[in-house]
């Protein structure tokens, strides 16, 4: 791999069992556990030629994390143009340049640049929390744009996400489980037929708090299967051995 230079309050983080590794600035914005786990959760269709789209990448992490699993192109699309940098450089330091393109836009007005139908598959670690008058949103504002729906919402996205898809395409995304109501009221108005649903669970005996969701663009209604759970963490607070396998095992099933 290619070593990059790194810019002031930069650190290079890791996933072992994908032998990937991102750039990225605490300051700004990092990668959490819920990325890794959207990019294992995703299945690959057929041989994993077609193309996958990564909106709202932040610094690129889910897309990179998939990335070994395909042979296709990958799109990683973000908004902010310092975590879109940061993205086409670990792209660079993955030597991934010949299958990832980073486009910095708003994902709203990225049809220009990806033809709609186009996407077998489209993943996305959106913002979780809604704006309304109570919303205290965060200081710094690559976090703040980051965890609040500032630039787009549930609906938003859902609707991105149709038209990029091509029929029978799948879009897979991680949120939390308290707007799971939101989440099935805007995908079935896009024609999102949800068909996986796997909750993540910080310790054993709490409630759960990430959902990682699978649906199908103009699938058929129904047939939602629950998947078993993940539990992240034991009580000493150390990675549960299903996580560790997951970070530190052998290399996703393509």
């Amino acid at each position: 791999m290619i070593e990059p230079i790194l810019k002031e309050g930069e650190r290079i983080d890791g996933l072992p069992a994908q032998n990937i590794r991102i750039i990225q600035n605490p300051d700004m914005f990092s990668y959490s556990l819920d990325a890794i786990l959207l990019a294992h959760f995703a299945s690959v269709k057929g041989k994993g030629s077609g193309l996958t789209v990564d909106l709202g990448a932040g610094t690129g992490a889910v897309g990179l994390f998939y990335a070994p699993r395909v042979t296709g192109q990958i799109k990683l699309v973000d908004i902010q143009p310092e975590l879109a940098e940061m993205a086409q450089r670990s792209v660079m330091l993955n030597q991934l340049a010949d299958r990832v393109q980073v486009i910095q836009s708003d994902m709203k007005a990225i049809f220009d640049v990806i033809q709609p139908g186009s996407a077998e598959t489209v993943l996305s670690n959106p913002p979780y929390f809604p704006l309304n008058d109570t919303t205290k949103t965060n200081n710094d504002p690559h976090y703040e744009m980051a965890r609040h729906e500032l630039t787009i919402d549930l609906p938003g996205l859902a609707q991105v996400a149709n038209k990029l898809l091509k029929n029978n395409g799948k879009f897979y995304m991680v949120h939390r489980p308290d707007r799971l109501a939101d989440i099935f009221a805007a995908f079935a108005q896009r024609k999102l037929m949800i068909k996986r649903v796997q909750f993540v669970y910080g310790k054993a005996e709490r409630e759960a708090n990430m959902v990682l969701v699978e649906a199908i663009k103009s699938g058929k209604p129904g047939g939602v299967r629950i998947m078993p759970p993940i539990v992240a963490y034991t009580d000493t607070n150390d990675y549960t051995p299903q996580v560790k396998t997951i970070l530190y095992g052998q290399a996703w099933s393509k």
